[in-house]
This record gives structure tokens, sequence and C-alpha cells, in this order.
């Protein structure tokens, strides 16, 4: 078993506005972000499952041709391989959960 308190974790800026602090099990990846008003995360797809989760703010999402405005509550499940980019309507505070684990956010 494994304890990490995120609020004392260091974030990084993976995309310009787009700060992520990250923890890892052997199978899986959790990501807490804070995304600023205006920032945008590019079209991309990747071999993980992605959970969405909003926690506070409101996060546009665009994947498969459809856009979803994401809020407080809202989830989205990215199945692996779907391109997709978010840009944050407002800032934003998003938890996302990766299958399998990210190597490329340790």
């Amino acid at each position: 078993m494994e304890f990490t308190d995120t609020g004392k974790m260091e974030s990084r800026e993976v995309v310009k506005g787009v700060h992520g602090k990250f923890v890892h099990s052997p199978h899986m990846t959790m990501a807490w972000w804070v995304i600023e008003q205006g920032a945008a995360l590019p079209e991309h797809s990747h071999e993980h499952e992605q959970v969405v989760n909003v926690v506070e703010g409101t996060l546009e999402l665009t994947a498969e041709g459809k856009k979803w405005t994401l809020g407080p509550g809202s989830v989205l499940v990215i199945p692996s391989g779907v391109p997709h980019l978010a840009r944050g309507l407002t800032e934003c505070r998003v938890i996302d959960a990766f299958w399998p684990a990210r190597d490329d956010y340790k």
C-alpha cells in the first residue's frame, strides 16, 4: 500500500496552461489537473482508457466529431485509441484515471 498527499506534490506544466500532478500504481495512473481558462490540449490519442471527471469549472472536450461541455460532476469515458482534444472554458480542476499506467507521466 502507498499513501500520497497530492496537496504536497509539485505540479508540472505538460502543455501551456495545463498543470498536472500524477500518482501511479503498477496498473493505472491518476492525474489531478488545473487547466487555465483558454488553455488547450491539442488533439491526441493514446493506448490508455481515460476517465475524465470535472471537479470545478467548465471543460470543452471533443472526440469522434462530438463536443461535450463538462462541468462539476460530469464524467466522460474515452476508450483507448480515440483521438480527443480539450479546452478550458473557465479555469478547471479535473481528475483523470488512465489504464494502463502512463509511463510518459512518470
